[in-house]
């Protein structure tokens, strides 16, 4: 069942126009004959069902023109712009698989206990019919891409002056993306992939795992399983964790429920599971205007719904959970998700952790 990935738009979308109308005012070069020669040759072209997208991103382009920006800038923006393109392009063959993110160091050798877990996370994952994503380059990385072997492996290499070469398992595959800017890589690997797992890692490990959590306790993009494993006896993760509930929690720099958007275990099949049972149900979910629909693989029994609008009530911001009678008319774009059961409900747009618990509950059901 394809997934439409991508980062949520907590805010008003233009599908909920039909919810709140309101004038929007075409975004256009400000030249007539301009905007008329772009949409003429998007037309000549070929045309495409997201026309209107292609439009505006060419009429940036001259608005950048007319704006006189640096070559600097302009070098920055062409650059982002050709990364993101050629990585949707590798991915989109394989859109329909869920896809795990793996971090870790890439100074770990492959005799560190470290290593052989994410090897063997990686080889079992991918048994369960999902793919890995890493970075591409030795340690961990090179960990992942050995456990789940070339054909189930992406590769997301940073060019960098030292230790980022890619590891032997991607260095000629065609799924093996080679990234001038941190930036671009980072959305690419939180875009492309449906849960995140973090081995003991340096800067680069911690900041993918802080922006995962920045991100998913925002709502800026979905939630997701997102793991912290390392070898029995370690404390790598114990003393993170216990970092995080003494210098953020008791100064309540985040609330008690942000704890629960991480997991932690020492055990490669726990973290299978972990991963594997967040999609036990649940699919995805989108906002419709001030309306939050869920989408699962089977609906829920009454019995659940009743639970969910017990437990969940505090941030209902108007009515109930409810089962609509089928999609709503503003995911008509969306068919491959048109089969899923759904509930829909006025979310506060606030406690995306309590929304990680609810999907628990729907996952249990």
């Amino acid at each position: 069942m394809p997934r439409q990935r991508g980062f949520l738009d907590a805010g008003a979308s233009p599908a909920s126009s039909s919810h709140h109308p309101k004038r929007v005012r075409k975004y256009s070069t400000g030249r007539p004959e301009l905007d008329h020669l772009i949409s003429d040759l998007l037309d000549r072209a070929g045309g495409s069902p997201h026309q209107d997208l292609l439009q505006e991103m060419m009429v940036t382009v001259l608005r950048l023109r007319d704006e006189r920006v640096g070559r600097g800038n302009l070098k920055i923006i062409n650059t982002a712009l050709k990364e993101l393109r050629y990585s949707s392009k590798v991915f989109s063959p394989y859109r329909d698989i869920h896809k795990v993110a793996i971090f870790g160091s890439a100074r770990t050798p492959r005799t560190d206990p470290s290593y052989q877990q994410a090897k063997a996370f990686a080889r079992e994952i991918v048994r369960q019919g999902w793919m890995v994503i890493t970075g591409g380059a030795s340690g961990i990385m090179g960990a992942g891409n050995e456990g789940a072997g070339p054909e189930k492996s992406f590769g997301m290499n940073i060019r960098l002056p030292f230790e980022q070469e890619a590891n032997p398992i991607m260095a000629k595959d065609p799924k093996l993306i080679n990234f001038k800017y941190f930036f671009t890589r980072k959305l690419i690997f939180l875009k492309e992939s449906d849960a995140t797992v973090l081995f003991p890692g340096g800067f680069g490990t911690h900041d993918e795992g802080f922006e995962t959590l920045t991100l998913v306790q925002t709502g800026k993009t979905e939630p997701r399983p997102i793991i912290c494993i390392d070898p029995p006896g370690s404390k790598y993760w114990k003393e993170w964790r216990h970092f995080i509930q003494k210098a953020l929690l008791e100064q309540g720099m985040i609330d008690r429920e942000d704890l629960d958007l991480v997991e932690f275990t020492h055990d490669v099949g726990e973290a299978v599971r972990l991963v594997t049972g967040f999609y036990r149900n649940f699919h995805s979910l989108r906002f419709v205007g001030e309306e939050l629909v869920i989408r699962m693989q089977r609906p829920l029994d009454p019995q659940t719904l009743d639970r969910l609008n017990r437990e969940f009530k505090d941030f209902v911001s108007d009515g109930k959970i409810r089962i609509p009678e089928g999609p709503l008319s503003e995911e008509e774009n969306e068919p491959h998700t048109h089969r899923l059961a759904r509930i829909v409900f006025e979310f506060n747009r606030r406690d995306f952790s309590r929304l990680r618990k609810m999907i628990d509950v729907i996952n249990q059901g």
